[in-house]
């Protein structure tokens, strides 16, 4: 197979691939991550003299646009009002929350030691921590909700005797737990810890009037261009609030 007939059939060799596993179908956006990838390492070929020509060079990468999912303030609300016997659950709400109110991804939480804590410029607790996709540093003033987590799992065993700030469990359980909670919640939504960045970037920061430059470097992006996908999914959610103060106005008269 040429470099030409490679890339003709990448592209519909993902698009069939059914899972054997667990795992959906890839999406488009799927489709052009994984190729992506596979771009780095021929670009590479290229460059290491191992192929005479990029034979992505003319392909262009198309992903869809998609709105990024986040819970409204009264899904959050009733999360952090939600209390768990089982402490599975409990746990995995608890961190789930906590990056509803720091923004983290899940690796970066699962990385963070107490040594991650430290008093900022205005003497405040202060989360700082590199960010494991962008090797960008993250810095983020606790708010009250998430200091009391970190307290809550102070001396909780699996936490402290790996010193970190709370015990993790991997990424595929914790969001077949989340799945669940959702259920019981009954949150329509499929929560996973993308939400709770997401959550945390409209629904906690940028509606309650955080200036998006904060955001972004609050989030650990290395262009505020990110950022600004979180800002048109504010400015949809200020539409709807005023399309409703219209109905209520007009039902008033």
């Amino acid at each position: 197979m040429d470099m030409r007939q490679l890339q003709l059939f990448s592209k519909p060799y993902l698009r069939k691939y059914k899972p054997k596993d667990h795992h959906k179908p890839l999406n488009n956006n799927g489709i052009m991550k994984h190729i992506e990838r596979f771009r780095k390492m021929v670009n590479m070929a290229v460059m290491m003299d191992w192929l005479a020509k990029d034979p992505f060079a003319k392909y262009k990468l198309h992903f869809d646009k998609v709105e990024r999912g986040h819970l409204t303030q009264q899904e959050l609300d009733i999360l952090a009002d939600k209390t768990f016997s089982i402490e599975r659950l409990q746990s995995v709400l608890d961190m789930f929350l906590f990056s509803c109110f720091t923004g983290l991804a899940y690796i970066d939480m699962a990385n963070l030691t107490r040594g991650n804590i430290v008093k900022g410029i205005d003497g405040g607790d202060w989360l700082v921590t590199n960010r494991q996709k962008t090797e960008t540093v993250v810095k983020v003033p606790l708010l009250p909700q998430a200091s009391a987590l970190i307290t809550k799992y102070h001396d909780h065993p699996k936490a402290s005797n790996g010193d970190k700030l709370f015990p993790v469990i991997s990424n595929q359980r914790m969001n077949g737990y989340l799945k669940e909670i959702a259920d019981i919640c009954e949150i329509n939504k499929t929560l996973t810890f993308h939400i709770a960045r997401h959550t945390f970037a409209t629904t906690v920061t940028l509606s309650n009037g955080v200036p998006i430059e904060s955001v972004s470097k609050m989030l650990g992006h290395t262009s505020i261009r990110t950022t600004q996908i979180y800002a048109k999914v504010v400015e949809h959610k200020l539409s709807e609030d005023m399309q409703n103060l219209r109905e209520r106005m007009a039902a008033a008269r």
